[in-house]
Order: structure tokens, then sequence, then C-alpha cells
């Protein structure tokens, strides 16, 4: 059983149609045939596909471009090659207009990273995420009421999952936060490790 988040005082995301209505789990799982083997497919617990996201093979800054079910380009996931010091990921519309920044820190044990972004509504949202990435889990944090917004958690791997050295990870999203957001931190502490482990 997934566990339930708290619901939020008030939306934080840019995509109102990927607002979590209430706690709700996604699973991430990279695809295992595919050629950039940085697509993933993004399902609810249920089995319902939400959305999808394709590697760019040729890419120097690991480009994924992210995709509802109808097809829609949503934005993009890109590394942004000129920070020496902390690894930072932009969230881009198709237009390249920046709509949030990942930028990773240091830390003695476990990842952290912070996600800085405008909501919908205009409130300016900082989400720090810190945790454990290469064990088990991470939260995703409120910088302004330390409220955690989502969990990712990484003890879903299959057997298919260790065979093929793909990644699986269940998301929880509090009630109010957008899915599709939280998926773009997630993706973007995955290629940070990836990258480390090269």
């Amino acid at each position: 059983m997934s566990p339930q988040l708290a619901p939020v005082p008030q939306p934080i995301g840019i995509f109102n149609q990927f607002i979590a209505p209430h706690s709700e789990t996604l699973i991430l799982r990279e695809k295992v045939m595919s050629l950039s083997g940085d697509s993933f497919e993004i399902k609810l617990q249920s089995g319902q596909p939400l959305l999808r996201i394709q590697g760019s093979v040729l890419s120097l800054s690991g480009r994924k471009s992210v995709f509802d079910m109808a097809g829609n380009h949503l934005f993009d996931i890109c590394k942004e090659l000129l920070h020496l010091i902390h690894t930072t990921y932009a969230v881009e519309d198709p237009s390249k207009k920046k709509l949030m920044e990942v930028k990773s820190s240091f830390t003695l044990f476990g990842s952290k990273a912070t996600a800085t972004f405008t909501s919908a509504n205009g409130t300016a949202e900082a989400l720090e995420m810190k945790g454990n990435w290469f064990d088990t889990a991470a939260d995703i944090i409120d910088k302004k009421n330390g409220a955690v917004v989502a969990r990712i958690d990484r003890k879903l791997l299959s057997g298919r999952d260790l065979l093929f050295g793909q990644q699986t990870y269940a998301l929880t999203v509090a009630p109010g936060v957008d899915m599709a957001l939280m998926v773009a931190l997630c993706i973007a502490m995955d290629e940070k490790n990836n990258d480390e482990k090269r």
C-alpha cells in the first residue's frame, strides 16, 4: 500500500491538468528495449498511462521530451552544460522557455537538489529533494513550510529490472501538486546519478 500524503494548502505546479486530486502514486519505468536507454513510461498505480518520456540519442545535454498520452509535447528536461560546480537541469517548454530549474548540491550522505519555478497562480516555489537516492527513497519538500509534497521509492525492483539494469520508481504525489513536474524532478535526479556512475 502506498503512503498517503497530506494535501497542500494551495496548488503547486504549472500544468493544471496534472494537479493530483488526491494522494496519487505513479510508476516510472525505464523502457527495457529503448534505443537511447533514456525513455520512460509513466503510469498511475492503477495501470492507466499518464505521460511518455522519449530520450534523444544524439543530445549532449541528455534532452528528454515529455508528452501527454494525446501526443502533446509538454516540456523537455535537459542538462545545462555551463554549470561546473553544481549539476543543473532545466525544464523547458517546446519554445525553449525555462519553466523550472533543478540544481544539485553536495551532501556527505545521500542526494540533495533544489527545484525553483513559478506556479500557475504566480507563486514562486522552491522544492528541495533529499534522501538516499542510491538506496531506497527521497522526499520532495516545500521549503516554505517543510511539507512533503512527493515521495520517491525505489523498492519496486522486479527481477526483469535487475536483469536489464532498468530503473523503476514509485512516485507518490500529494493532493494539489503537479504530477508532471514531480516526474521531471525524479528524472533529473535519475540523470544526475547516472552521470555520476559513468
